[in-house]
């Protein structure tokens, strides 16, 4: 158990940066998080899923459980990322087609602090259903950290040239403090 108990789940989208996801773990864990980590089926082609379950010492979760398997316990906030122009337009439509999609459905109907960091290139940040989408999440309380300052879209096809400078740090910092407003 860490110091805090608070629990942190990190959504896996399967994006050229998911392979790094375990900088966000190790970050994490530093600041006292218990971390779960959820992939999209697709992501676990983008992770190393032994090596995410020994960092973290649980089960990587990518489906529902079972019924008489253990409960995982409930998260207190939830970081995306990277998450895919897919998942976004299906979390703000309310899909839940898979576990991650699942407990991002509830997520703010639970109260629970939600952080999206998107990586996506500027042809899919600039459509319209993208631009909605991101709207729909921040009406509804989800941080989008996309913008100046945060995530910006790249060029398509140059995701690559992106991966080392993906802003791990910037969703830890803002669940963060997320987490932290809703315990006061």
């Amino acid at each position: 158990m860490t110091e805090s108990g608070k629990v942190l789940y990190i959504i896996v989208c399967a994006a050229g940066p998911a392979g790094d996801v375990g900088k966000l773990v190790t970050m994490a864990q530093d600041d006292g998080w218990i971390v779960q980590i959820v992939a999209t089926p697709n992501a676990l082609d983008f992770i190393d899923v032994s090596a995410l379950e020994k960092q973290t010492g649980r089960p990587v979760r990518s489906q529902y459980r079972k019924p008489g398997d253990p409960k995982p316990p409930r998260a207190d906030a939830i970081i995306v990322a990277p998450a895919t122009y897919n998942t976004i337009n299906k979390f703000a439509q309310g899909v839940a087609d898979t576990y991650a999609l699942g407990l991002l459905a509830e997520a703010p109907g639970l109260g629970i602090p939600v952080v999206v960091l998107p990586f996506v290139n500027t042809a899919l940040a600039a459509r319209a259903p993208f631009r909605c989408s991101i709207q729909r999440l921040q009406d509804e309380g989800v941080c989008v950290l996309l913008g100046p300052g945060q995530f910006e879209p790249h060029n398509p096809g140059s995701g690559s040239v992106h991966f080392a400078s993906f802003p791990w740090e910037s969703a830890l910092m803002k669940v963060a403090h997320s987490a932290g407003d809703r315990q006061s």
